[in-house]
C-alpha cells in the first residue's frame, strides 16, 4: 500500500507536511485580525467613554498628571457621573 508521503513514486514526498503549518498560519492570521478589529471594543465595555474636551477627560488627565489624589478622582467623578447621567457609583465597578 502507498502512502501520501512518497516522494519517489510520486507522491507529494514531505511537502505534504507543509500545509497544516499553513493551514495554522491562515487560522492564526485570522483570529489576530479579528482580535486586532472586532472584538476589541468589547472588551472595554466597563471604561467610561469620554470625548477629548468633555469634563471627565479633563479629570482623567488631571489624575493622570497627579495634580488630585485617587480620592479627590473618584468623588469627582461620582459628581460628575450624576450631572450627566451615566449610570454606576462613582464609575467603579
Amino acid at each position: 500500500m502507498q502512502t501520501l508521503a512518497q516522494f519517489g513514486d510520486g507522491g507529494p514526498g514531505p511537502w505534504i507536511l507543509l500545509f497544516p503549518v499553513i493551514w495554522a498560519l491562515v487560522i492564526g492570521g485570522g483570529v489576530a485580525l479579528l482580535r486586532r478589529t472586532v472584538w476589541r471594543g468589547h472588551h472595554d465595555a466597563r471604561r467610561p467613554v469620554a470625548e477629548d474636551g468633555s469634563p471627565i477627560a479633563v479629570l482623567g488627565h488631571r489624575f493622570a498628571s497627579g495634580e488630585i489624589d485617587e480620592d479627590e478622582y473618584w468623588r469627582r467623578l461620582s459628581v460628575l457621573d450624576e450631572q450627566f447621567g451615566r449610570t454606576g457609583k462613582g464609575g467603579a465597578a
